[in-house]
């Protein structure tokens, strides 16, 4: 389980690096069941065949697969004491750099870069993140995400 952290702990962290994520693999099967679950069946994600005769030379996780794993990465990070839910508010920007090839593992790296408090009394965090591919030196993703914290109510 992921550290508590009180809202000025949290201050203290801005602009550092709060964590680093496990590895997760993207394996054949995750690939199809994303694909499946958001009717993408691209055959530069499910057909060998396709994969090798792309630029990637094999068959490659769809980039919103490798984007949607943040909401379990983010897991890992340090929480706001506290904190009953968490919602995601969105992106300011995401970019795409390089493709995950099928059975390659990845991690999220997160830096804390903002956090405030909004007039309905919840909390904005605003992380740079990026996800890097095992054993390559350019990242598959890099993001600036947004993502707003309530506390319990007493």
């Amino acid at each position: 389980m992921a550290s508590q952290l009180t809202v000025e702990q949290m201050q203290a962290q801005l602009g550092q690096k709060v964590g680093t994520s496990r590895w997760y693999e993207m394996s054949a099967a995750r690939i199809k069941a994303f694909a499946d679950v958001t009717e993408d069946w691209q055959p530069i994600h499910l057909d060998d065949a396709a994969g090798v005769a792309s630029p990637f030379g094999s068959t490659i996780a769809h980039g919103f697969l490798t984007l949607s794993l943040l909401s379990a990465m983010v897991y890992e990070m340090p929480a706001l004491q506290g904190e009953a839910i968490g919602v995601n508010y969105g992106f300011e920007r995401v970019r795409f750099l390089s493709p995950v090839p099928t059975g390659a593992r990845v991690r999220g790296h997160f830096t804390l870069a903002e956090i405030s408090l909004r007039a309905d009394g919840g909390y904005m965090l605003t992380y740079d993140v990026s996800v890097e591919i095992e054993g390559q030196t350019k990242p598959a993703l890099a993001a600036r995400w947004l993502g707003l914290r309530y506390l319990e109510r007493a």
